[in-house]
């Protein structure tokens, strides 16, 4: 079925993540913090995985745990719609224009995280968002997606570009490695067998 469902609590947030990889970037996306419910839109929308998500953070602090919670959830979310990733293209990549900003993103579902990270704001926040946590946010995601990701910042002016071109980018690249793959007929896209 390809879908997969998160609850995760703890003292500091309450997330709920509903995932299905096969669908059309439908959304229902409130976390209490706007500016990443805005981003949060974008990765469903150019990612065409449909996404539900709410929680409820202790953004009386700040939105720091919130954000990283949402990450982590969505992260074991991916994991568990994936399964054994057969027959999936497991690599995707994008390099995304937005206005003054070009982004690069490339991704392997390998299991093994990393974030390779090269992107750097031009302001401290965006709004009241903190700019630091789109960082945190991939972190969150590629740890507990296991997600090989790269994400490089070409050039940019405009932090809330840099932001949007990043989480377009690595949407774009998402959507290409979960999308079936034809011309594997079911098999796990790994000479090991497993991934």
């Amino acid at each position: 079925m390809r879908r997969a469902s998160i609850a995760r609590s703890t003292s500091e947030t309450d997330i709920r993540v509903a995932i299905a990889l096969d669908g059309t970037g439908a959304r229902d996306i409130a976390t209490g913090v706007g500016f990443f419910d805005h981003m949060l839109d974008q990765l469903a929308r150019h990612s065409l995985i449909d996404m539900e998500i709410a929680a409820e953070g202790d953004t009386q602090i700040d939105d720091h745990h919130t954000v990283e919670d949402t990450g982590i959830a969505l992260g074991q979310a991916l994991v568990a719609a994936l399964g054994d990733k057969r027959g999936i293209h497991r690599y995707g990549e994008c390099a995304l224009p937005m206005d003054d900003v070009l982004v690069r993103a490339a991704l392997d579902l390998s299991g093994r995280p990393w974030l390779g990270w090269n992107v750097a704001f031009t302001a401290p926040g965006i709004g009241a968002f903190d700019s630091e946590l789109v960082r945190e946010f991939f972190q969150a995601l590629s740890t507990h997606g296991g997600i090989t990701l790269h994400v490089d910042l070409v050039r940019g002016l405009n932090s809330h570009h840099i932001a949007e071109a990043t989480f377009k980018a690595v949407a774009r690249a998402l959507r290409m490695a979960v999308a079936p793959d034809p011309r594997q007929d079911g098999a796990i896209p790994s000479t090991k067998g497993a991934l």
